[in-house]
């Protein structure tokens, strides 16, 4: 049993730090840059155990209009395949904030199985895709 939590006072920074830090997404990325990540994302929320812990944790950025990217979702390793996941992505996808938005996207090497059965398919439009991807800087 786990219940959802929006905001970022639901977060326990330290504790997803250290998530974040173990995928190979984000490795060794530090409690400062978690901490202005959600700062700056439009939406945060935690999943929490009945104890309190915290177990998952996701991020959106979005203009609440058109456009919703969807990141750092995840769930603690035991408890991956439990439905903490997938209620994370439908709390977004359901939310009220959102509900104007057609254009959810996110960024995935490993997951496709899981987004796909959360509604996402592999884009129609890889050809309109584009980036610039530069090294995370180090820390200050």
């Amino acid at each position: 049993m786990f219940t959802i939590r929006e905001g970022l006072e639901a977060i326990d920074f330290p504790k997803v730090t250290s998530m974040l830090a173990a995928t190979h997404w984000s490795p060794g990325i530090s409690l400062e840059e978690v901490r202005k990540g959600a700062e700056n994302s439009t939406l945060v929320i935690g999943a929490r155990s009945q104890d309190g812990a915290q177990v998952g944790y996701a991020r959106i950025l979005s203009d609440k209009t058109r456009f919703a990217y969807l990141m750092d979702v995840i769930v603690e390793e035991p408890l991956r395949s439990s439905g903490i996941g997938e209620a994370m992505v439908s709390y977004f996808l359901h939310h009220p904030e959102l509900a104007d938005v057609y254009q959810w996207m996110l960024i995935t090497t490993h997951a496709h199985d899981f987004y796909e059965k959360c509604g996402f398919t592999r884009t129609s439009r890889p050809g309109d895709l584009m980036e610039i991807r530069n090294p995370r800087p180090l820390s200050r």
